[in-house]
C-alpha cells in the first residue's frame, strides 16, 4: 500500500496531502529511517510505520463504542440534522464507517461504528438473533403481567408478529429492562403502546455480550478492542 494512503486510512485526522507534507519536513518514519516520498509501498502488517516518532498501529477495522445522545439520529450524513459519525474523534475516524443499526432520534445509548460490513451484516441479521438490551422507563407503573406476555410474543398493531422477548422489571415500578432479538421499526415503544403504557425514556445499553461502558458519557465514543469484538455476537 501506498504509504500516504496507509497512513491517512489509519489517522482520519490526516489526509493524504497532509502525509506528503509530514514526508516533505521529515516527519514520517519507516522502519525507523526517514521517509521524503509520500508514494513509497509499505506493507501494512510487516512494516513500522511513525509520525512524529508514534508508531501507527495497523488495524484492517475499526469498531467504536458509541453512547448516543437524543437528538442524533444514526446515519452517514444529513444536511439537517446531526449524525453519530460527527461525535467520532479526528483520531478514530477513517473512511468507510457506518453506524450497525439504528436507534430512533430521541432513543439514548450504544450504537456500533465500525467499517467492517461482514460483521455488521452478521449482527444485524435476522438469523442471528443478537439480543439487544434496552433501559425502559415507562409513563405508567409496570404491570407484572406483561413479563409472562413478552416471554410469549406479542403481537404489535398491523399484526407484526413479535419474537419472545425478556422483560425484567426493576426496582422502580416504572423501570424495567428489555431484551430484544430483533429490531422492528420503533418496536420497544410500540410493544408497550400495544399494552396500555408508554415509553418516556429510551437507552440502549447492551449489545450481545458487550454492555455499553457505564463510565462513557452522552456523545463519548471508545475503540472496541478487538478481543470484545466477538462479545458483540454473542448470544
Amino acid at each position: 500500500m501506498r504509504l500516504d494512503r496507509f497512513i491517512s486510512s489509519q489517522r482520519g485526522d490526516l489526509s493524504r496531502s497532509d502525509v506528503k507534507e509530514l514526508c516533505r519536513r521529515g516527519r514520517v518514519t519507516v522502519n525507523g529511517e526517514t521517509v521524503k516520498k509520500a508514494d513509497l509501498s509499505v506493507n501494512e502488517e510487516r512494516d513500522t510505520v511513525a509520525v512524529d516518532g508514534e508508531a501507527i498501529v495497523y488495524r484492517k477495522h475499526v469498531y467504536i463504542m458509541l453512547n448516543k445522545p437524543a437528538g442524533v439520529i444514526c446515519a452517514t450524513k444529513d444536511r439537517l440534522t446531526e449524525t453519530v459519525l460527527e461525535l467520532i474523534p479526528p483520531e478514530l475516524r477513517r473512511d468507510g464507517l457506518f453506524p450497525a443499526g439504528r436507534l430512533d432520534k430521541d432513543t439514548e445509548g450504544f450504537v456500533l461504528i465500525t467499517d467492517d460490513g461482514e460483521l455488521a451484516h452478521r449482527m444485524l441479521s435476522p438469523k442471528s438473533h443478537v439480543p439487544k438490551t434496552y433501559f425502559v422507563r415507562l409513563e405508567q407503573p409496570l404491570e407484572p403481567s406483561l413479563k409472562e406476555r413478552f416471554k410469549q410474543g406479542l403481537v404489535i398493531d398491523g399484526g407484526e408478529q413479535c419474537l419472545p422477548a425478556e422483560l425484567i422489571p426493576g426496582e422502580d415500578p416504572f423501570e424495567c429492562r428489555l431484551i430484544l432479538h430483533e429490531g422492528k421499526f420503533h418496536q420497544v415503544k410500540r410493544m408497550f403502546q400495544g399494552c396500555g403504557n408508554r415509553v418516556t425514556y429510551l437507552k440502549r445499553i447492551q449489545i450481545g455480550a458487550l454492555p455499553l461502558d457505564p463510565k462513557l458519557p452522552l456523545g463519548g465514543c471508545l475503540e472496541i478492542l478487538h478481543k470484545d469484538v466477538d462479545k458483540l455476537l454473542a448470544r
